[in-house]
């Protein structure tokens, strides 16, 4: 696996007020449409590969997914249904997959390799880590899923217990967290990192986010659609 994708699946009514939202929070011009339906467009940074998408759904909840970047997808896939994996369907040059807790997931070849810098507003902020949100009874397993199919090593948190970690090579943008829940079922979020919790806080507030919760090291906002995302206190280098 060579890059990680993550994709804001917007519901119709939804996708409009979201896509522009996501679009001035990270500081990234939204592509041209793509797709036979114009479904598809992506975050484009200044600086560096895109590695935020943006799907408007024809169906379902708003959510977030991940695209797997793999040079064969087929064998990707039949590896992750060894491990448990589900596959959905298959469109030849994407495989829509469902991990054994059930979080949505694709794998792609699309080339990528440049990873971005953070954003300055004058604070530094940047959207870089996708937490895998995942029940009690399935994490153990749900973790070393994670880790077998990213190739990378799986860690422990140094203050949470109820967080995992799969080690970011250098060469790729997205940070991958598991967490443990305390209830509610498997999904995704993104996390922001900034060096100004509340500088970054306010400057979301500012784009029509609101504040959920404020913790010890991180903000749990909604966007204008509903979306769950968190503002971390994490060197955004």
């Amino acid at each position: 696996m060579f890059w990680i994708s993550a994709f804001l699946d917007f519901t119709p009514d939804a996708h409009d007020a979201g896509s522009t939202f996501w679009s001035a929070a990270t500081g990234y011009d939204i592509s041209p449409e793509r797709g036979t339906q114009g479904e598809f467009a992506g975050l484009v940074p200044p600086d560096g590969d895109v590695y935020l998408r943006l799907q408007r759904l024809h169906d379902g909840p708003s959510r977030v997914h991940l695209d797997l970047h793999v040079h064969d997808v087929r064998a990707a896939a039949e590896h992750a249904v060894s491990r448990g994996a589900a596959e959905i369907s298959d469109f030849s040059e994407w495989i829509v997959m469902r991990s054994p807790t059930g979080i949505v997931f694709c794998f792609v070849d699309d080339p990528a390799s440049k990873v971005p810098a953070p954003a300055s507003w004058p604070h530094r902020s940047v959207a870089d880590q996708i937490s895998l949100d995942i029940p009690p009874d399935s994490f153990d397993a749900e973790c070393e899923f994670w880790a077998a199919v990213t190739n990378r090593p799986l860690g422990q948190s140094r203050w949470f217990a109820e967080f995992r970690n799969l080690e970011r090579p250098a060469d790729q943008r997205i940070r991958l967290l598991l967490q443990r829940l305390d209830d509610g079922p498997a999904g995704a979020h993104i996390d922001f990192a900034t060096n100004d919790r509340a500088a970054e806080t306010a400057r979301h507030v500012a784009l029509g986010a609101t504040v959920a919760k404020e913790n010890d090291r991180w903000t749990v906002l909604h966007d204008p659609s509903g979306h769950p995302y968190c503002i971390t206190d994490r060197d955004p280098g």
